[in-house]
């Protein structure tokens, strides 16, 4: 006996439950009309969208979202409908998937592994299930589980001992470079063990911070991939069923790292301006490679119509920069404003002159420069309804290197999970597939034009030395000896360090910013403004 079973890889609007509901409703009619599936499958939490954060605390959105079952029950015939949902009952709250046909709820089960850790506060909003739920259709016996279940041991194997013979899995999970891998290993040796066929359907898209890659994918009961959806990108697809067992497939090929980290940047940077609907983004060229990156990003997400670029030259920007402001632009075909900012930092300056007399010029010039950049594009994001992109990235973030209320101001931040050197490697890699960044950006030292002769390693350590430090601190949390320890030179650690701990305040107040790595400054690191601790003590 044969079973077609649709995996439903959907992007859907957090909050937004009526038109979740009718999205569910258009997929499971096309799968069931035009595809000949028997069962769909949608992501976790589909109903409400993920993650609903603390939309999860208020009784209204709760009670839409039950409602939602029923009419989605009601709505739906000939096909069995497997989504996720918050389910309420009595004063507890779970984190659930319910399978209808036909207006009958077949079964429902309730997640056992809430995550707590890095981006997830499941434990905050849901209580924990304790029972596998397994339902009889089409002669099958199939297993309910979300997200988190198949990662820990013991609960796929109580599915096996309750009868299942296959295995569905509903997911929310999130991407970080390289987590199409580890998902597919760390699930496939748990299949393995375990020697029962497993449907993974994953949710695709941008929310907020987040990027949800999709990947989804069904495995053998000997833990092999058979299929493997695309990453990035909604896709209906149907896989086929003898008994148990499916049937193989198209496999589509996992991009590699970096035009992974890519491409999740770009699906971020749409998501956030269609679903917070802006008309488009606007961002200040500099002419270097942040900017470029950003540039870049951006047009590929919006298209060139929706992208603007202004060039804000002070007496400081070298004429290099802007001509390759200019040559990038043309090469994306973007409008482009130049605005010179001498004027503004001319009358900023004379206005403070009188309380600024007997002091030296220090970094309050540098900064009044930057800020006059932020107003500029402030203004222009306000007029137009355009998103300003800043153009930061996670080196910047992670020491400070920044300035708040100019570089920083804007609504969100494409690169901010960025190190530098990746920056490097994402630009190379966007010409590879088209030459939009000249080659001269690439290879001059990175300054931010605020001083003569100004260059980043005057403040810093050299990136090839300062982002491994930072990695080892920032997201692997290892301690200063252990760094020095590894290699690296102890006035490089002391210098990285100490930036690290006295900036928390400028991060706290940055844009959101697109989560690429497992440690991303925000929902996943969450140290205190006010400290007295040092991950380096300088004596």
């Amino acid at each position: 006996m044969t079973l077609k079973i649709a995996l439903a890889q959907t992007n859907f609007l957090v909050g937004n439950i009526a038109a979740n509901v009718d999205n569910i409703i258009a997929v499971s009619n096309h799968a069931r009309d035009t595809l000949g599936a028997d069962l769909i499958v949608f992501p976790e939490l589909c109903i409400t969208g993920y993650p609903a954060e603390d939309l999860l605390l208020r009784k209204d959105f709760i009670d839409s979202a039950n409602n939602a079952i029923y009419q989605l029950a009601e709505r739906i015939n000939g096909i069995a409908v497997v989504v996720g949902y918050p389910e309420r009952a009595g004063d507890k709250l779970y984190n659930s998937a319910a399978v209808l046909q036909d207006g009958v709820m077949l079964a429902n089960y309730r997640k056992q592994a809430l995550p707590n850790y890095g981006v997830f506060d499941e434990q905050r909003y849901f209580v924990a299930g304790n029972q596998p739920c397994v339902f009889e259709f089409n002669g099958l016996f199939i297993g309910l589980t979300l997200c988190e279940d198949v990662w820990q041991s013991g609960i796929i194997a109580a599915n096996k001992q309750a009868g299942a013979e296959l295995l569905l899995t509903l997911n929310a999970s999130p991407f970080h470079s390289g987590k199409i891998y580890q998902r597919e290993k760390i699930i496939g040796e748990q299949i393995k063990a375990v020697g029962i066929p497993l449907v993974y359907v994953n949710q695709v898209g941008g929310q907020d911070e987040l990027i949800f890659d999709g990947a989804s994918f069904v495995m053998d009961e000997y833990g092999e991939v058979v299929f493997r959806a695309a990453e990035f990108t909604e896709q209906i697809s149907v896989v086929e069923f003898e008994g148990n067992q499916p049937l193989k497939t198209t496999l589509a090929a996992p991009y590699t790292k970096i035009s992974s980290d890519y491409n999740a940047l770009v699906l971020g940077v749409r998501d956030y301006v269609r679903k917070n609907g802006f008309q488009g983004a606007i961002l200040g060229l500099s002419g270097g490679v942040d900017s470029a990156l950003v540039l870049a990003l951006a047009v590929d997400a919006l298209g060139t119509d929706k992208v603007e670029a202004v060039l804000m030259p002070s007496r400081y920007t070298q004429d290099m920069s802007n001509e390759d402001a200019v040559l990038q632009a043309d090469a994306l075909g973007v409008k482009y404003h130049v605005i010179p900012i001498e004027p503004a930092v001319t009358a900023f300056t004379g206005m403070l002159a009188e309380v600024f007399a007997g002091s030296g010029r220090d970094t309050t010039e540098e900064n009044i420069q930057a800020r006059c950049r932020g107003v500029i594009l402030m203004a222009m994001s306000n007029k137009q309804g355009k998103l300003l992109l800043t153009t930061g990235n996670k080196s910047e973030m992670s020491v400070g290197y920044a300035t708040l209320y100019g570089d920083m101001a804007g609504g969100f931040a494409p690169i901010k999970d960025v190190p530098k050197l990746l920056v490097y490697q994402l630009s190379r890699y966007r010409n590879s597939v088209s030459p939009v960044i000249p080659e001269r950006v690439l290879v001059r030292p990175p300054s931010a034009e605020l001083a003569p002769d100004q260059k980043d390693e005057d403040s810093l350590p050299p990136y090839d030395m300062l982002d491994p430090i930072l990695e080892r601190y920032v997201e692997l949390d290892q301690s200063a000896e252990e760094i020095i320890a590894a290699g690296f030179r102890a006035d490089h650690v002391a210098r990285a360090i100490n930036l690290v701990d006295r900036n928390e305040y400028k991060r706290r107040q940055s844009p959101p910013g697109i989560r690429i790595t497992p440690r991303a400054f925000g929902r996943d690191r969450r140290f205190p403004i006010t400290s007295g601790y040092r991950g380096f003590d300088l004596g």
